[in-house]
């Protein structure tokens, strides 16, 4: 299905349908809009909110079609570097925009490195933000959907791989976030505070994450 903006532009989007209350628009890397819709709505009544939705999701459509002109492009930590490969030099060194690799994989390896050490050093510093917290372990994963997840069964925390490309502020928001999943399992108002207790930019820091 095809829907036609105000700005002339033919977004295509298919409904997904599933048994929840709201309605939720995404559009992903393929540039096609994703509607998350009750089973008992109309393509009506979806098409009628995604025209009333049409500017949050013009603004989604850009920053994925931004994304898809970034090949080639290397982030991290919240800057954006152009990759430039060169067999002659050793490590992986940055010179003003640019990163300079001796092959595609080395700059793999030192994201890799990059994510263990960082991750590591941020999470041992966010501990001290807690009077106590229990024994707990981390790991890392690619996620498409999350930045964090917190498995208070199992004591686990698990952090997005992608959050190496922003900024160490979000990376530290995304860690207090899951470390006070140990106290407040769902996110409520007590939840919401105790983010605010240790990271008091909180409402900024989501902000950007959803940027």
């Amino acid at each position: 299905m095809i829907y036609k903006a105000s700005n002339g532009l033919e977004i295509e989007y298919e409904i997904i349908r599933k048994k929840n209350k709201n309605i939720y628009f995404r559009v992903k890397e393929d540039l096609k809009l994703y509607v998350t819709a009750p089973m008992y709505l109309s393509i009506k009544s979806v098409e009628k909110l995604i025209q009333e939705n049409e500017i949050p999701i013009l603004k989604m459509y850009e920053r994925q079609e931004e994304k898809s002109n970034d090949v080639g492009k290397f982030f991290f930590l919240g800057e954006k570097y152009y990759i430039e490969i060169k067999e002659a030099v050793e490590d992986v060194t940055f010179i003003k925009n640019r990163v300079i690799a001796p092959s595609n994989d080395a700059l793999e390896a030192f994201k890799s490195k990059s994510i263990a050490e960082i991750y590591e050093r941020e999470l041992n510093l966010c501990k001290r933000c807690f009077a106590s917290l229990p024994e707990f372990t981390w790991k890392t994963r690619l996620m498409r959907t999350r930045w964090g997840v917190c498995n208070t069964k199992k004591k686990e925390i698990t952090l997005n791989t992608l959050l190496i490309e922003k900024e160490v502020e979000l990376i530290d928001y995304v860690i207090i976030h899951e470390l006070c999943h140990f106290f407040e399992g769902n996110h409520s108002k007590d939840f919401w505070e105790l983010v605010k207790s240790a990271y008091p930019n909180y409402k900024e820091a989501r902000k950007k994450l959803k940027e």
